[in-house]
């Protein structure tokens, strides 16, 4: 190439060739985007992804394709053979949700128009490429409506030849980053042994249920009170009696009385570490006004494991306790009875007062730490 002066010499001044736009090298991508697929594949759908519930309840109405969307070119070529040097990694990871859109966090298969949290983790997943599908395994299964601080559940990503596992952040920003549905978010995530399973791991489950009394309709509660709550008809607990009552469920028992008819277990015997009865808190977006004329009150109860529905049949019973309709000593005879279908034991606390607050690993170091989800604030 000339250089100016020797075109200036030469009596002409010709501008420099403009370079090649299709050669300039393309803007580095996030390590999980997917090759081969433009920007709009993680985009998020405007208004809280309304296309993805779209898309996922399409998905579960068409059981023959496999729960998936179409296979992209790269897993066609792949297809399900694994590549030599191709390491199968797996996580666990601590996520977090507002239950009230959901139907329950276990995915929903088949023709069901519900969706559970796990289709939304599962199609946040499919933007990482793996090589074999990506399955959540879940910790703890919450029904419709039923909140989480913090849940857990472990998945294997399989990446292509040559490449190294995702480090766990990188996990969790991805995840994130392709999650349809505001009222989900993944915490953190750890990497663990391949063998490690996070429901048959777990060696501790907390559950909080929030009350709120002062409030004679549901319609005058707080807005950013509404479904985080169970709303009393009534101006005062009996907190004392409620704490008494508590006492008896703690220790190791036959809780078959507290457990939902018609849902069999190899053995309904469960050991409860600890039940509380405190006063709890508004959240911070309730006005000092409003705050005044109400009361919070938190029941927590912790255990390896619980029965299905177990935590919502003792709220109930400790607040019957509360209102006046049983007494204490009630509470160990409905327990002795070991009969689910009494009166006071059959009657199911509602499903939006409930939050799983936290799922521990009791071998796992870091991994084992409680990860707390938000907390509610006092004005008082």
């Amino acid at each position: 190439m000339q250089s100016p002066c020797a075109r200036r010499r030469a009596g002409t001044l010709q501008p420099l060739p403009k370079p090649d736009p299709a050669s300039a090298p393309p803007p580095p991508r996030p390590p999980w985007r997917v090759a081969g697929r433009g920007d709009c594949a993680g985009a998020r759908a405007p208004g809280g992804g309304g296309g993805g519930v779209t898309r996922l309840r399409a998905r579960a109405q068409n059981p023959g394709a496999g729960g998936r969307l179409p296979r992209r070119p790269l897993d066609s070529a792949m297809g399900s053979v694994q590549a030599a040097g191709s390491v199968r990694a797996r996580y666990l990871v601590y996520f977090q949700y507002v239950g009230t859109d959901f139907n329950g966090v276990a995915a929903v298969r088949g023709t069901q128009r519900a969706i559970g949290v796990q289709n939304y983790l599962e199609e946040a997943a499919e933007r990482l490429n793996s090589v074999v599908p990506v399955r959540f395994t879940i910790s703890s299964r919450t029904d419709a409506g039923v909140h989480a601080l913090s849940n857990a559940a472990h998945l294997d990503v399989q990446r292509r030849s040559g490449r190294p596992p995702f480090p766990p952040e990188v996990l969790a920003e991805a995840l994130n980053t392709h999650l349809r549905h505001p009222a989900i978010r993944v915490l953190r995530a750890f990497r663990v042994p391949s063998d490690f399973h996070a429901r048959h791991a777990a060696t501790s489950r907390t559950y909080l249920y929030r009350l709120v009394t002062g409030c004679h309709r549901p319609a005058e509660l707080p807005v950013f009170e509404r479904n985080l709550c169970w709303t009393l008809q009534a101006d005062c607990l009996d907190v004392a009696a409620m704490q008494e009552a508590a006492q008896h469920l703690l220790g190791t028992h036959d809780f078959s009385a507290f457990q939902s008819a018609g849902s069999p277990v190899p053995s309904p015997v469960r050991t409860l570490h600890r039940v509380s009865v405190s006063p709890g808190q508004a959240s911070p977006l309730v006005t000092p006004e409003e705050s005044r004329k109400l009361r919070f009150w938190s029941l927590e109860f912790e255990s390896q494991s619980f029965l299905y529905r177990q935590v919502r049949r003792m709220t109930a019973v400790l607040v019957a306790v509360g209102l006046g309709a049983l007494a204490p000593a009630q509470v160990k005879t409905i327990l002795e009875s070991q009969d689910p279908l009494g009166k006071h034991q059959a009657r199911v606390a509602p499903a939006h007062g409930l939050f799983l607050k936290s799922v521990l690993y009791g071998s796992l170091g870091a991994a084992s730490c409680t990860l707390q989800g938000p907390q509610f604030g006092s004005h008082r």
